[in-house]
């Protein structure tokens, strides 16, 4: 049995003290007063600890099955799905001219994370949604925007994105899914689409298939790659629904974990749809859903482990094992709880360390969306661009091992699915697999983001972290606990960037076969560079002595941990970058 407990005040403090968003020139971020931001969150975090988590459990136990064509949610969902409509936590951020309450990026992303806590399976229904009318709204005509998006912002329509096909996940051009058009300017589609997160399911009337598909004309690989609406039961010109659509669910997946959520293999037998965007265009179109995507996938590592570490925090307080090496320090009882033993304390740090630095970062990522989108800012555009992969790829890979960590305090307990442990872990994994593998974001990001407009945009990431470090090097309190780790991983970060361009060009499978530690290494320094910030406004609330001194001393501590037991993994990967692609490439195909 597990429990959650909504980490509000860890996200006022990152709202108003670290990213001071009130004081920001973003438009919008001026009504996001403490007050205000304090009663949304307080909201989601009822509805997340007393409605979501319970159906955690069982949405895993129950998963999702298919009947007579159509597939059945578990216990309690539907409704659940309900309330979360009726109460507007589906249209957080959308667009007023469609029903949506027009709240910044930034808020629907704090909300989102309490959900995702809460329950990561059912919590994709509407994340999917929303990434689908993000699609629709960027690419859409007025007509299609008029008809899908009020539907599609109140979740009484949902939406899915289908890439994926039996022969090809990341190589979208081997794709064999056609698109036929007709003579009224609609298209037949016709293939087979799997791992189709929410395919089908029976919580809304609607289902919104966003679908890749090759049309006539469009030559060979992506260049020929159009976007479709395809809906499951087509729309009339009145927005009322018509017929079944030829479109059908071949199968739910059975999955290692998310069992809440229906995996489908989606089949489509000539199915009516419409083009979304330019044709032959689809992959623009696409990558508007896939980055806002990969950015609640990035939520979704840190967020998960949050809920795995708040357990396992009150096991190590409860259980009772052994005595502390310094002495008893519950002499009354038979054994000393846990937490009392170094290296369960150190598995503890690790977890809180990497949340709470990773909230931060996604927060901070989230207001350079808004930024970009509410101000037309292309640097913060071109940053979080950058950052993208590395929320997506580091935050995943270590969320992932953050709740193995969890689960390890628990000990074989850990290993028993009625602890509930195990069920983090295996809804954790997937997170490192879809909306591209982390493979693949390490080569987006060495192979693409790092020289996009000239590398214009690495270098206002170093440009940014050395202005902190120049700004705040006379505060002492910051310059060995936070400063100087910072300023070495950004060097050893600069290090491994000037190696890739000086070998790169020689041998291209250097910066391939180092790729995935520059991720990890960027993602390291950029949760360096936010412990500092926070840090700094912890320091900024003891001096003055407002609020609550443990939190920030605590905040302190914690940042001082990963700063001097997470940050130091830089040289590693920078060594491991340095050893070039030859040990990597050593043996032939065969000898494997």
């Amino acid at each position: 049995m597990t429990s959650f407990t909504p980490p509000v005040a860890d996200m006022q403090f990152l709202l108003h003290e670290v990213l001071r968003v009130s004081e920001s020139g973003i438009p919008g971020y001026g009504d996001l007063d403490a007050g205000f931001t304090s009663a949304v969150l307080d909201e989601a975090g009822k509805l997340s600890r007393d409605l979501l988590e319970p159906l955690n459990a069982v949405g895993d136990r129950e998963g999702c099955r298919l009947e007579n064509g159509v597939v059945r949610t578990p216990t309690g969902f539907a409704e659940a799905f309900r309330t979360l409509r009726e109460g507007g936590w589906t249209a957080l951020d959308c667009d007023p001219a469609y029903g949506g309450q027009g709240l910044p990026y930034l808020m629907h992303t704090a909300a989102n994370e309490l959900f995702v806590s809460a329950n990561m399976a059912f919590n994709m229904y509407q994340g999917l949604t929303h990434g689908a009318y993000s699609a629709i709204q960027a690419h859409g005509t007025d007509a299609q925007k008029a008809i899908y998006l009020p539907r599609m912002v109140t979740c009484e329509w949902t939406g899915t994105m289908n890439l994926t096909e039996p022969h090809c996940g990341t190589d979208l051009g081997l794709m064999r899914t056609k698109a036929e058009p007709q003579t009224d300017g609609s298209y037949l589609i016709t293939g087979q689409k799997i791992f189709i997160s929410a395919g089908d399911h029976d919580m809304a009337e609607n289902i919104i298939h966003l679908v890749l598909a090759k049309a006539p004309g469009g030559g060979e690989g992506t260049k020929g790659v159009s976007l479709f609406i395809v809906p499951k039961f087509l729309v009339n010109a009145d927005g009322t629904l018509g017929a079944r659509n030829a479109v059908s669910v071949g199968k739910v997946e059975e999955k290692m974990g998310i069992h809440g959520n229906a995996t489908c293999v989606m089949n489509y037998d000539g199915a009516t749809g419409w083009l979304l965007g330019d044709l032959h265009k689809g992959m623009r179109a696409m990558f508007t859903m896939m980055n806002e995507a990969r950015l609640g996938v990035g939520l979704q590592g840190y967020a998960v482990a949050e809920a795995a570490y708040q357990n396992a925090v009150a096991y190590a307080k409860d259980r009772l094992q052994g005595r502390a090496i310094t002495g008893a320090e519950n002499p009354s009882g038979p054994a000393d709880p846990l937490i009392v033993h170094p290296d369960i304390r150190r598995n503890l740090m690790d977890q809180k360390s990497f949340v709470e630095g990773a909230r931060a970062f996604t927060f901070w990522g989230a207001s350079l969306i808004d930024r970009a989108h509410r101000m037309n800012d292309a640097e913060a555009d071109g940053l979080i661009s950058l950052l993208t992969p590395v929320i997506k790829g580091f935050q995943t890979d270590k969320g992932f091992e953050m709740t193995v960590a969890a689960q390890q305090v628990y000990g074989g307990h850990g290993y028993i699915e009625e602890q509930g442990m195990s069920q983090f872990a295996r809804d954790a994994r997937i997170a490192m697999i879809y909306e591209g593998a982390n493979g693949i974001q390490a080569l987006d990001l060495v192979g693409r983001k790092l020289a996009a407009d000239g590398g214009k945009h690495t270098m206002a990431f170093f440009d940014l972290v050395k202005a902190f470090l120049k700004e705040n090097e006379g505060d002492a309190r910051l310059k060995a606990g936070f400063l100087d780790p910072l300023k070495a991983a950004s060097k050893h970060l600069q290090a491994a960037g000037m190696f890739f361009m000086a070998e790169g060009m020689k041998n291209p499978n250097t910066a391939l076969a180092g790729s995935y530690d520059f991720m990890h290494m960027m993602g390291h320094v950029c949760l360096g560079l936010m412990w500092a910030k926070m840090a700094k406004a912890a320091y900024a609330a003891l001096d003055a002595g407002a609020g609550d001194r443990d939190f920030y001393e605590a905040k302190v501590a914690t940042g001082r941990y990963y700063m001097a037991r997470q940050l130091p993994a830089t040289a590693m990967h920078l060594a491991r970058i340095q050893s070039g692609a030859d040990p990597v490439m050593a043996l032939a195909a065969e000898t494997f």
